[in-house]
């Protein structure tokens, strides 16, 4: 595909996704104020599907998703994140999930609005401590809810084969929900970049591996360590 074919195929996925998307979520929180849980149906079970499979047919990009096995109820999935790409395609892969993310993005128009009624978990990084405990409060009540809880260990996008350091918030929630975590490699980042406008026709893959336990392994380091290590491994082999 020539440059210039690219460009304007991206020109009019953009066009198409974002615009809707707007619409889409100004009306769910309308919405939302009033029921949450009629917003998040009317949006996982129809706008979602709109607006995503849409963007996906416009950039001709298909998602491959590797071990369906370990996609089940009460497991954390920790997630590489390369992309915005990602944050859109869970919705679809893992049902009724939501992300730890920072607060700073709830307060974006719209979208920030749209996540916080969703019921996404905000946690303010500069609070320390308090901010971890606050994160686990609000997971333990999206996991009785019957809602997945995904976190992205390094805190922020990488490009594909970046790593940037994981951090030990998702040992914290893990141990104090009691809950095995299952690693997700990804390399949504070859086709949909950070802060790139173009969108490269493809095949965006999610590898999830087989679940880990904290109890299993000597210390928190050596877990933290394994998890890295299985997480980029499994993403070096997505090229």
């Amino acid at each position: 595909m020539s440059k210039c074919s690219l460009f304007l195929r991206s020109l009019i996925a953009n066009l198409y996704f974002y615009p809707v998307m707007a619409v889409s979520f100004a009306g769910c929180i309308i919405i939302g104020l009033f029921s949450r849980k009629t917003m998040i149906a009317l949006w996982d079970k129809h706008l979602h599907n709109l607006i995503w499979n849409g963007m996906l047919k416009l950039c001709g990009i298909t998602i491959e998703v590797r071990g369906k096995e370990f996609i089940t109820p009460n497991v954390i999935f920790a997630s590489k994140h390369e992309s915005a790409f990602e944050t859109y395609a869970y919705t679809g892969i893992i049902p009724n999930s939501v992300f730890v993310l920072k607060k700073e993005l709830t307060y974006i128009p719209l979208f920030g609005w749209g996540q916080a009624l969703y019921g996404m978990i905000p946690i303010d990084r500069g609070a320390g401590a308090k901010a971890m405990k606050a994160m686990v409060k609000e997971a333990k009540k999206r996991v009785a809810d019957g809602r997945s809880i995904i976190i992205f260990p390094e805190g922020t996008r990488c490009k594909h084969g970046q790593v940037k350091g994981y951090k030990s918030g998702i040992v914290f929630l893990a141990e104090n929900l009691d809950m095995p975590i299952v690693p997700v490699a990804l390399n949504s980042d070859l086709l949909w970049a950070k802060a790139s406008f173009i969108r490269k026709p493809g095949k965006v893959i999610f590898q999830f591996l087989p679940p880990m336990n904290i109890k299993d392994f000597a210390g928190k380091k050596e877990f933290m360590a394994e998890l890295q290590n299985r997480i980029e491994t499994a993403c070096a082999k997505l090229n």
